[in-house]
């Protein structure tokens, strides 16, 4: 088992440390859950079917622990969100070498989408981080999430709309 954890641990530490800090947003709290997620990783590797592959079921392991977590801190994620333009900005939440934070420090352009992200309900920060920042394709997001594939397209418009707004109303304000 200590091979393939090492294996595991290599191949997607960062992808999973950087899910996680984008939704919860605070490193201490991260480390935690990323621990969390570890644990149960190495409890149900046995039961992984192969269904799915090793990432998308890392991810969903992922996605509940924080929904978990979220839950437990009686917090609710229902806000309104914007559409932004990835087209021109996706590289900047691309680079798979640094930290969430160093991340923030490169671009005030990536403050405000990490902030923006707040705007969003937790099923299109899930959407929008699984598809845009991790570079996950429509059917592995919707394989994670268990979503059918339309209903990913559909929060990753509504997301995407609702954080283009934000950005153009926080864009308003710097002039």
């Amino acid at each position: 088992m200590e091979p393939f954890f090492e294996k595991f641990y290599d191949k997607y530490h960062n992808d999973l440390y950087q899910y996680v800090f984008y939704m919860v947003k605070n490193r201490h709290v991260t480390e935690d859950l990323v621990q969390e997620i570890y644990i149960k990783v190495l409890r149900s590797y046995e039961n992984f079917d192969g269904n799915s592959t090793e990432k998308t079921w890392l991810f969903s392991i992922a996605r509940h622990v924080t929904i978990d977590y979220f839950r437990k801190q009686g917090r609710t994620r229902k806000r309104f969100m914007e559409f932004f333009n990835w087209n021109d900005n996706e590289e900047i939440l691309r680079d798979k070498d640094s930290l969430p934070e160093e991340l923030m420090e490169k671009s005030e352009q990536s403050k405000r989408i990490y902030n923006g992200l707040d705007q969003c309900t937790l099923d299109q920060k899930n959407v929008i981080i699984l598809r845009f920042i991790q570079g996950m394709s429509i059917h592995e997001t919707a394989e994670t999430l268990g979503f059918s594939e339309s209903k990913v397209k559909t929060t990753q418009h509504r997301g995407l709309k609702i954080l283009k707004r934000v950005l153009e109303k926080e864009g308003e304000g710097d002039e």
